[in-house]
């Protein structure tokens, strides 16, 4: 029996279709006429396909369809490479401003005392006002199942005392052996 190893690359090589006709695949889709746009952006002009092609060739640059369902379809004359450098630079900065939301996750007892309440008040407190979401667990062991509603007091008292600085996206809910609340900054 033989072994063998495979080795793949860690990189994949996905190349994604573009959305844009460019060049050849305008005239072939659109053999008579087009809405011309030139590189700095002036006249819009009817002229055939061929011809604004051959202009783009002229100039060193692409003939990019714009828009394929206008009649007749508009055509740019433009650098691709250029327009899809600035896209990829205007994803990242997207994604760059897209701001994440963590999930703390905070575990109380029914039983709590008034010093361990006031602490875990204090970081609930310090979660909300870094800009994270806060789920709230009341845990129920054994006999203290029987008494859900300390735990809805609980929440309820929590909910009271962060108010001004938070909202409830979930309210106290009991499912399982566990209470649990969800507040979200404002």
């Amino acid at each position: 029996m033989e072994i063998r190893k495979v080795y793949r690359s860690s990189k994949l090589d996905v190349s994604s279709k573009d959305n844009y006709r460019v060049n050849d695949e305008v005239l072939l889709h659109n053999p008579v006429v087009v809405k011309l746009i030139m590189a700095d952006g002036q006249g819009v002009n009817e002229i055939s396909t061929s011809e604004a092609l051959k202009m783009a060739q002229e100039a060193n640059l692409d003939l990019v369809e714009i828009d394929s369902s206008a009649n007749p379809p508009v055509c740019k004359i433009l650098d691709l490479r250029k327009l899809k450098y600035t896209m990829q630079k205007n994803a990242a900065e997207a994604r760059k401003k897209q701001k994440s939301v963590d999930t703390k996750e905070v575990k109380l007892s029914p039983g709590i005392k008034s010093n361990d309440y006031e602490v875990k008040l204090r970081s609930i407190d310090g979660f909300l006002r870094s800009g994270c979401k806060v789920k709230i667990y009341v845990r129920f062991r054994g006999r203290e199942m029987m008494y859900p509603d300390q735990g809805y007091n609980l929440l309820t008292k929590i909910k009271n005392h962060v108010s001004e600085i938070s909202r409830v996206d979930y309210e106290p809910k009991l499912e399982g052996r566990q209470m649990i609340m969800i507040l979200s900054p404002k």
